[in-house]
């Protein structure tokens, strides 16, 4: 199994989750005795437990040894033209790319053209993280008079996972959508990831 020591401890413990060794309520065992069984250093404890706080397998109050949680609460998405992100946001990157062929269109702009691009995870009352939204826009923020949303199935994508902590390849809805300004051209362009096990979309 690749990837680094953290990410192997995290991979072992889910499985011990997910086959129901570890069932929803267990107190998992400490910090000293997890780096003792698999001899691995505090930190490497530490960053596993965190990845699968952030995946929604572990809770409880930090400083205190976490529990298995329960199944995630479903919430259900009813509107698609509400300013996304939902929720309250934990990581953001903000950057400004080249756009693709594939966004250059949807953009209504040329390609390679410099578009304004934010990512932020988004994260439930609980801290639990419940979906990625990503924005594109040619300018600064500006209003709109319509839009057009198309709704897809996803995997979870590798990039999209070392950003929020969600499993990658994991099942999830797209909900990609395109704001039209009065004039009909696009002026934003938003994609949102919400994991299946997590959401519900009636629209």
């Amino acid at each position: 199994m690749g990837g680094a020591p953290y990410q192997r401890l995290a991979a072992h413990l889910r499985s011990l989750i997910q086959d129901g060794d570890w069932p929803p309520g267990y107190r998992i065992p400490s910090h000293a005795q997890l780096q003792a069984e698999y001899r691995v250093g505090r930190g490497v404890v530490e960053h596993a437990i965190q990845q699968l706080r952030r995946e929604g397998l572990l809770e409880g109050v930090r400083r205190a040894r976490p529990y298995v949680a329960y199944p995630p609460a479903v919430r259900t998405l009813v509107s698609v033209d509400v300013d996304w992100p939902v929720g309250r946001d934990a990581k953001r990157a903000d950057s400004r790319p080249l756009a693709d062929g594939d966004l250059a269109a949807r953009l209504g702009v040329p390609p390679r053209t410099r578009v304004t691009r934010q990512s932020v995870e988004l994260v439930d009352e609980c801290g639990v993280t419940v979906g990625l939204c990503t924005t594109w826009r040619r300018s600064r923020r500006r209003g709109h008079a319509s839009y057009r949303c198309e709704i897809v199935a996803h995997q979870i994508t590798a990039a999209e996972a070392e950003l929020t902590g969600l499993a990658a390849g994991a099942a999830a809805w797209m909900l990609q959508r395109v704001r039209y300004a009065a004039d009909g051209l696009p002026v934003e362009v938003a994609d949102l990831v919400l994991p299946v096990d997590r959401w519900r979309v009636r629209v």
